[in-house]
Order: structure tokens, then sequence, then C-alpha cells
């Protein structure tokens, strides 16, 4: 390349360096706050859309430019380890290789998304990010392939002629390779097509930090990098490589064997790595990763921290985190073996007693109606639009609301505002009371919290929830005798309002040996009204699906049991949070390997309600939460709207079909499927649902109509034969 040359290429970007930040962005996006946008789009609370959710994050945003928004996708690369740093140091980040073959492309002419930004931490292990033009629509040539070998799972591409899409792919690769670009990645994911107005598809490369700049490229080099699509009929192979060769190779030449062979091998690897292993799911999540690294958007912990105390707030997934590795926790946790034996002890105390009030429960359930009622969900003020989010909190129908308040701040007046606006609705208000490190080690300034909290609430609502996650030390507990001393102190404050009822401990997951010995144990003068739990099953997926042979039924029966044999406890058992996190990076609070898409959350949620309130061992469930990424009924858009997810709409349609019906148990149907009838409007209302889709049903009789899972008529079944699958339908009969 020329001096006029490279001047030519390099006109278009502009070099930047601020104290944490080095690099380039494009002229295209220039602006007087170009400083402010290059932040917002590596910001990960911009996403909108998560893409990709593995060893790197790479998600869609938003970039303000002078001329408007401008959609982007960033890609996040973690630089986290001396072995990547070092790769870094000598080899330059893959954001910056990308940004070289990025330009490289540009000025050979060949189509890739335009490169919009580079951005490099100043810091050694510091995050690198590469930014490029969001082309929408696109669809991966995996589908093509998919399509082409007749594979169910095909999703969408465009209709093209596949010998001619197949020539031009290999044009496109003899391009790259005559502008000497050896990609060294030209797979199913990296090459993206997209319609355009002449009605065609135009081709486009991403994803090439591993590709280099060579002068020549050898027929071995060539066979190897064309060989990653799996293209096995020998016609199709004669148009892939007519397209890249000019002809087709005759089948004795090298041209024609050495790829022939480098497509095997390509296929063989990856065959023997899926048996092996499997599709390994490494989520990105802190403690995920090798090493136990965290998001780049989770700060630090404060200098000179002690161990217990390395807990910080994430913010997207409004959770705390916590810096201690498995082993500093360790420590502490046999520093304080005395404490945790006495855990322990109490646990074994109670545990036969327990045990016998699970087998009677276990053995009495659905023997009796139930009222099927508790259907709530949980609240956090969204201050930029409360407005929207109080109607879209009305429009669920849901009459329990639990307001989760933040001790540790010192003004709650979006909190006080919107417990009022419940209120006046006539929704009973529930409260919980969450504890962070800086309380737990402060008494004083937890007395006031919640002296603070108490009097502006309690003209709102009777139920206080004091502990949240008291098992989980980023909530800022890691003894009992911690917990005791807070609730101890919140009873003596609470007891003095009138008709104020105190629920704990706020146990989280199946852990409910933690839930036992905090209900065994004494604390002075506490006696808790009901207890609070978090019962999550997300990491077993279904909530059908067992952990140490209980599935979610057998859980809250065992849960019933302990209360109903607590020293310190009440029989009444609530379900203060549960969710299914989805896939939404970050955001997402329980890590990749559990998250699910939208429309499994929404079958889910349904699901978890109806077998939990019809056991009669659960007197209110509440979702966590109304409006959150990663996990809620809706999420507020980068518009500023509020989008209804699929689980809004299941949360309302349960609450319209079932509140207030009575419980008459399950009926007897194939295994796999599950069929629980309910007195309903003067008659009985059926919901069903199976495990797997396709499964026929034979119901007491022709239902009279029929209502999906999200309050859409459908067409009502001919006869009482049904056909069921994970989306539970409501059926009158």
């Amino acid at each position: 390349m020329t001096d006029v040359d490279r001047g030519k290429a390099e006109a278009g970007f502009r070099a930047f360096r601020w104290p944490d930040l080095e690099g380039e962005y494009a002229a295209s996006v220039d602006g007087p706050d170009i400083e402010s946008a290059v932040r917002h789009v590596l910001d990960a609370a911009s996403a909108v859309t998560t893409i990709h959710w593995g060893r790197n994050y790479i998600y869609e945003s938003s970039m303000p430019t002078p001329p408007g928004p401008r959609s982007v996708v960033v890609k996040q690369f973690r630089n986290h380890g001396w072995r990547r740093a070092l790769d870094r140091r000598l080899r330059g980040s893959k954001a910056t290789r990308s940004w070289h073959i990025a330009k490289a492309l540009i000025e050979a002419g060949l189509p890739t998304p335009e490169p919009i930004v580079l951005a490099e931490s100043t810091e050694a292990q510091g995050n690198s990010h590469y930014v490029a033009e969001l082309l929408k629509p696109a669809y991966e040539v995996r589908h093509f392939f998919r399509r082409l070998q007749n594979q169910p799972d095909a999703g969408q591409f465009p209709e093209v002629d596949e010998m001619d899409f197949l020539h031009r792919l290999g044009a496109l690769a003899r391009s790259l390779h005559d502008a000497g670009i050896w990609y060294r990645d030209l797979s199913l994911g990296n090459v993206l097509v997209q319609p355009n107005e002449e009605g065609t598809l135009d081709l486009f490369l991403v994803d090439f930090n591993r590709a280099k700049i060579k002068k020549h490229l050898g027929l071995w080099r060539r066979s190897r990098d064309i060989c990653r699509f799996p293209i096995v009929e020998r016609h199709h192979r004669e148009a892939y490589l007519e397209g890249y060769w000019g002809q087709v190779p005759p089948r004795w030449s090298p041209r024609w064997w050495f790829y022939v062979l480098s497509v095997r091998g390509y296929i063989l690897k990856h065959q023997v790595k899926n048996n092996l292993g499997g599709k390994r799911q490494t989520g990105t999540t802190a403690g995920s990763e090798k090493g136990g690294k965290h998001h780049a958007h989770i700060p630090a912990t404060s200098e000179g921290a002690s161990i217990r105390d390395q807990i910080v707030w994430d913010r997207l997934s409004d959770q705390p985190h916590q810096h201690a590795s498995k082993w500093q926790k360790t420590m502490i946790r046999l520093a304080d073996a005395p404490d945790h034996l006495a855990d322990i002890a109490a646990v074994v105390g109670a545990a036969p007693k327990m045990l016998a009030r699970y087998r009677e429960l276990k053995a009495g359930l659905w023997q009796e109606s139930s009222p099927f009622q508790g259907i709530g969900v949980a609240v956090r003020p969204y201050p930029e639009d409360p407005d929207a989010h109080f109607e879209a909190l009305k429009g669920l129908g849901v009459r329990h609301v639990l307001l989760r308040l933040h001790p540790w701040d010192n003004e709650h007046e979006a909190e006080e505002a919107l417990a009022q606006r419940l209120c006046d609705a006539g929704i009973e208000v529930a409260f919980t009371l969450p504890q962070n490190r800086e309380l737990v080690t402060d008494l004083p300034r937890w007395k006031e919290s919640v002296e603070r909290l108490a009097e502006a609430f309690t003209p709102y609502g009777r139920h206080f929830i004091i502990g949240h996650a008291i098992n989980r030390s980023k909530w800022g507990v890691w003894t009992s005798q911690e917990y005791s001393h807070l609730l101890n102190a919140a009873n003596q404050i609470l007891r003095g309002y009138p008709e104020v009822e105190i629920l704990g401990p706020g146990v989280i997951d199946f852990e409910f040996q933690a839930t036992l010995a905090a209900l065994q144990r004494k604390t002075p003068g506490v006696h808790f009204d009901a207890v609070a739990s978090l019962l999550y099953v997300d990491r077993r997926g279904a909530p059908e699906n067992s952990q140490m042979g209980l599935d979610t039924v057998g859980k809250v029966t065992l849960l019933k049991a302990i209360c109903d044999t607590a020293r310190f406890g009440s029989p009444r058992s609530w379900i203060t949070e549960v969710n299914w996190p989805l896939w939404e990076g970050p955001h997402s609070p329980a890590g990749r390997s559990v998250s699910v898409d939208e429309e499994s959350q929404a079958n889910y949620l349904t699901r978890y309600y109806v077998l939990t309130l019809t056991s009669g061992m659960v007197e209110r469930v509440y979702w966590w939460r109304l409006a959150a990424r990663g996990y809620g009924l809706s999420t507020f858009e980068q518009d500023g709207t509020l989008r209804l997810r699929p689980s809004y709409r299941a949360l309302k349609t349960l609450a319209a079909q079932l509140h207030g019906a009575t419980s008459l148990g399950p009926i007897e149907s194939p295994d796999g499927t599950y069929v629980f009838r309910f007195k309903a409007n003067g008659g009985q209302r059926l919901v069903a649902w199976a495990l797997n889709p396709g499964v026929t049903v034979e119901l007491p009789s022709k239902p009279e109509s029929a209502v999906d899972r999200d309050g859409e008529v459908i067409d009502t079944p001919t006869s009482a034969s049904i056909i069921l699958g994970p989306s539970p339908v409501f059926f009158d009969l």
C-alpha cells in the first residue's frame, strides 16, 4: 500500500486517548459529544439485545450521533489473566486485530459492516471493544446449510438458488485470498447475508479477530481456509469450488483432494469434540469463567477491604456481587465453624419431627379442595416513567404486590409514592427489607433505617420481611448470629406498630437446612408470623424437574413441614421471590447455564404458580419482578417504552382465569402431562400442559371453550381428546 493509499484508508477514522480508554472511531459518527457516545455504547447497560453470551459478550446498542441514533453491534473482549494480558501486549488485543482486518477488508473492497469504534482499556487486564454497524435484517449462512441438509432447526433464511449461492460463497473466499487475507475462521456464523433492494442477497464478513494478512497463500492454507462449510454433496462442492477457482478442479487434482480431505478433517474434528465433551456451556457471570472473573461493569472493591467486605453492587442485575474467591470464602466459613456447627446441631435435632410431618403432608396432598389465591408480583420503583410502570402493574390484575425497599438508601420518595398508589388501588402491599454488609456491621444504622421505613410504610401495609438471601454472603450475612442481631433489632421496632406481621428468614434456593436452622435457633423475643423463602428452581430447568428426588411440589411440601414443626415459626409459607433468568447477558442474575428464552420463561411461570398454589402448602407466590432486564415480566426499551414480555401476559391470564377459584387438585393423566381442575364461575375449569409437544390427553368431557397461556381464545376442541404441549391451556367444561 502506498503512502497515498494509506492516507485514504486512515482519513475516515479519528484517534482518541482518554485517561482510561484509547483507540479510534469512524469519522461518520464524529461530533461534539463523541466521548459520551462512545462510553454509552461500551456500557453493557446500553445493551438492547444480547446477540452472544459466552467467552466474549456481544450485544446490540444504539449510538447517539449528530445525524441521529445509530444501531451498532458491540463485541466485548475480556483480557483477564496473565495469558490474555501477555497475548494482548505481544500481538494486540482481539479487538485491535479485528479493527485492522476490517480496514484491510474495506481497502480491498470486500464487504463487512462498517467499523465504528475501537476502544482499548489503558489497564493491562482491562477490556477491549470492537464496535461495528449493525446489519438488520441479517442471516447467518449456517441456516442456509442447515436447510441444505434438511435439518429441523434450519431457522430463517431468504429463498435463494443453492448452486448460485454456493458459487458466490466460493467467489467471496477467493477475493479474500487474492487480497492476501488469511481468514482462519471462515465458518457458518462468520458470513452474513442481507437482502438488498434488487431482491438479491449481499454477503458480509464478520468476526475476523483470528485473521492474518499474508502476501502469499499456498494451496494448503487456501484449502484449510475454505473447508469450514459442511459441503458434502459432490455437485454442491463443484459449485463452491468453481466459484473459488474459476472452474471445477478435476477430481484427480491436488486442488480437489486437498479440499475434500480438509472438509472431512474439519467435520471429524467437531464430531470428536462433541462426542467427548459435549457442547460446553460456559457462563460469563462472576465465578463462571476460569479464574472467576466478572463482567466489566462491576466495580472493584474499596482498597483495603477485608474478605468479609469484598461486596459491591451490580447495577445491571440489581443485586450484590461477591469479589471474594471460593478459597477466601472457605477460610471465613472455617473461622465461623462454631456458629455453623450450632446450625448443624439444630438441623439434626429437628429433622426427625420435620420428616415425619413431611410424610403426613405428602400422603394428604390434594386430598382436600383449597382456594387458589396468593398470586403476587414484586416491584421496585421506576422513577423514569412511574405512570407507565403503575399502569402495567394494574393491568396484571394481581392483588398482592411485594415492594422491595433498600434500607441503605437515605431517600425513599419513589417507593412511598408507589406504595400509596397501590394502597389507594386496593392492592395488598408487603415490604421486604434486604440487608447489605454495611448494615450488618453497623447495627445502629440498621435500627435507624428500620425505624424510618416502619414509620413511612406501615400506613400502606402490615407485612415486613426481614432477611434476604441470608445464606448468600454477597448479601452481607456470614453467620446465623449476624442475622439474629438484625432480626432482633427489627423485631423490637416493628412490633411497636399494631397488626404488623414479621416474616423471614428469606433463605434463597433449595437450601432448606438454612431455613430449618433459622427457625429452630432462638432469637430473643422473635417469632415469625409467616415463613418467607426465595424458592428458585431455575437451576433444574422446568419446575417439574427434580432435585435430590423432589420436584417443585415436593419442595414446597417439605418447606411446609419445616414451617409446621418450627420452634419459632408459623405454619404459613410465602415464596417471596422466584423467576427464570433470560438470555440477556450481564442483566441475567443467575448466569448463562440456567437462562432461558422468553417463551420458556412464560411457560415455566404459569406452571410454577399452578403447582405451588394448588398444593395448599403455599399462601403467596411473588415473581421478581415486574420490570427488569434479564428476568422481569416486562422491560423498558431504549426509547423508554415498556415492552410486555410473554411472561407478563401469562401471569395476567393466570390471574384472570384462576384468582378466586377453588383448586380440586390434579386429575389422572399420562406421565409427563399435568391436568389440574378448579371450580370457577359456577363451573369447572382445567389448566393442562405436557412436558413434550404433541401429547394426547383425554379430558373428563368435551370442553366448551379454551384459552391459551396468553389469554387468547383458541379453537374449541371437537372432542374430549386434546393435544398438549409445554405451553399451558385453560379449558372450561
